[in-house]
């Protein structure tokens, strides 16, 4: 008898930090209040509530350890978070997060322009990006036909009327983490 696998989870391995509630979140009704950090995974852009080690205060924007091996700062992660229960000051972060991830692993995004494929006879992945309607989505084809692209800067250069292409990467990664897209493309 064969058994089937089971569907891997996906795990982070470093996290932005977004904010850190040292007193936990004002809203619950327990006697001992847990500090709580709500940050961005950087590996899948998934938001999650860790808990502290005792003691440690952190920054929003500092990175912070949170795979399998020693953490230094944060003892457990407690699981993934909605976008709606972030509280302002992550809400605040999070474009700024975003856009640090987005530029820190380039490459990962620039192959989205380079590998994108048709999702019907109708839709291709192009045009899930906010802006980006048919005729960008060809001269984007037809673009990378000749060479594939190297960085933002190459796709703004070859591409000239399409909008900033890091920003259009930047507004879709934070609409899937709204929860505001049908389909994920950059997030888990």
């Amino acid at each position: 008898m064969t058994s089937i696998p089971e569907p891997k989870t996906v795990r982070e391995e470093n996290a932005i930090v977004l904010d850190h509630l040292e007193h936990g979140y004002p809203f619950e009704q327990v006697s001992v209040k847990t500090p709580i950090v709500q940050a961005l995974g950087v590996g899948h852009l998934t938001l999650l509530e860790l808990i502290p080690k005792k003691g440690i205060m952190l920054q929003p924007m500092q990175k912070v350890y949170i795979g399998e091996g020693k953490r230094e700062e944060i003892h457990h992660i407690k699981g993934k978070i909605p976008a709606e229960k972030l509280t302002a000051t992550a809400a605040n972060t999070l474009h700024e997060a975003v856009e640090d991830v987005v530029t820190a692993q380039e490459a990962r995004f620039v192959e989205f322009f380079n590998k994108a494929q048709p999702l019907s006879m109708r839709m291709h992945q192009l045009e899930l990006l906010p802006g980006v309607g048919k005729k960008h989505m060809w001269e984007v084809l037809n673009a990378r036909k000749e060479k594939p692209f190297a960085g933002f800067e190459d796709i703004k250069e070859r591409v000239k009327l399409l909008p900033d292409p890091k920003q259009l990467v930047i507004k879709r990664i934070i609409a899937e983490i709204e929860g505001k897209e049908k389909y994920r493309i950059f997030t888990s």
